[in-house]
C-alpha cells in the first residue's frame, strides 16, 4: 500500500511520528509511506489553501517533505508534485494533539487535509487524540491512537463502498482521552455539538500599548448529545464519523421549494 500522510501540528509534531508508525504497519514491508506536512503549526486553518501566494517545499529526508502551507496545501503538493505520477492508495491526516469532535471539526486543519484528499478522489481519514486528565500528562498521550489506530483503519477500509459519489466519503476518527488498555472499543457516531460553550477571544495588551486578541477555545469536556462523537469519546470509545464535503442540507431541499 502507498500512503500519503500529513497533519496540522507541523512536521516535527509527536502525533505525526505516531501516524508514521501506524502507516508503516498498514503499508507493510513492500509499501511506501510519504510524508508531506506543514513546516510550522497550522492548527485551526480548516480547509484553507494558499491560493494567492506560493509555498516553499523542502525535502527533509527520504519520502519526507515540509511545505510552508496548510494541510490541504500539503495534500495538493504530495499528489501533484512530490509523489510523481503514482497516486497513493490512502491519505491519513493527524494524529492531532487534541480532539476534533463536535464543532472542532469545522475549524480543524487535520480534517482539512482529509477533506482535500477525498475531493481528489483518494480514500482519506483524519485521526485525532482527545486529551484529558487520564492521558494529558502520560509519557505517551497518543497511546490510544498508536495502539488501536492501524486495526481500526483496516476495518474502515474493508467497509468502504466500491462505488463512490462525487463528494467522496472521508472519516473523522477521535480516540478517547484514556490509556490504550482502557479504550472500550469503537462507535460509529454523528458529529455532535457542545452546548453553552464556544470559541471566543481573550484580549491582551502588549508592552507598547497595542491591543491583541488570542482565540480561546471552550470547555472540551462538555459531552455532546448521547451517541454523538464527543459523548462517546468521553465515555471511553473511539468515535468514527463518516463525512462528505457536500454542505447542502438535503433535508431542507423539499421544504424550501415553496419559495420557487
Amino acid at each position: 500500500m502507498r500512503i500519503l500522510i500529513t497533519n496540522d501540528d507541523g512536521i516535527n509534531a509527536p502525533g505525526l511520528k505516531v501516524l508514521e508508525k501506524i502507516s508503516r504497519d498498514l503499508a507493510g514491508p513492500e509499501g511506501e509511506v510519504w510524508v508531506v506536512a506543514p513546516a510550522f503549526e497550522q492548527s485551526g486553518v480548516a480547509h484553507c489553501i494558499s491560493y494567492t501566494h506560493p509555498m516553499m517545499v523542502a525535502k527533509m529526508g527520504e519520502r519526507r517533505y515540509a511545505a510552508e502551507g496548510s494541510p490541504a496545501d500539503c495534500v495538493l503538493a504530495g499528489l501533484h508534485h512530490v509523489m510523481g505520477d503514482v497516486r497513493p492508495d490512502l491519505i491519513l491526516s493527524g494524529v492531532n494533539r487534541g480532539n476534533n469532535s463536535a464543532e472542532n471539526a469545522l475549524y480543524s486543519g487535520t480534517l482539512g487535509g482529509a477533506m482535500e484528499g477525498a475531493l481528489q478522489g483518494i480514500r482519506s481519514i483524519a485521526l485525532s487524540q482527545y486529551l484529558g486528565p487520564y492521558n494529558f500528562q502520560a509519557d505517551n498521550p497518543f497511546e490510544a491512537a498508536e495502539v488501536h489506530g492501524a486495526a481500526l483503519i483496516r476495518k474502515l477500509l474493508a467497509a468502504l463502498p466500491d462505488a463512490e459519489k462525487d463528494y467522496r466519503l472521508f472519516f473523522n476518527v477521535n480516540f478517547p482521552p484514556l490509556a490504550a488498555k482502557d479504550v472500550k472499543g469503537a462507535r460509529i457516531a454523528p458529529q455532535g455539538f457542545r452546548r453553552h460553550t464556544h470559541f471566543g477571544v481573550e484580549p491582551h495588551r502588549s508592552p507598547s500599548g497595542r491591543q491583541f486578541l488570542w482565540i480561546k477555545g471552550g470547555d472540551q469536556h462538555i459531552p455532546t448529545a448521547p451517541g454523538t462523537d464527543a459523548a462517546v469519546n468521553l465515555d471511553g470509545y473511539i468515535s468514527v464519523t463518516p463525512m462528505r464535503a457536500d454542505l447542502t442540507d438535503h433535508d431542507m431541499l423539499e421544504q424550501l421549494k415553496v419559495i420557487e
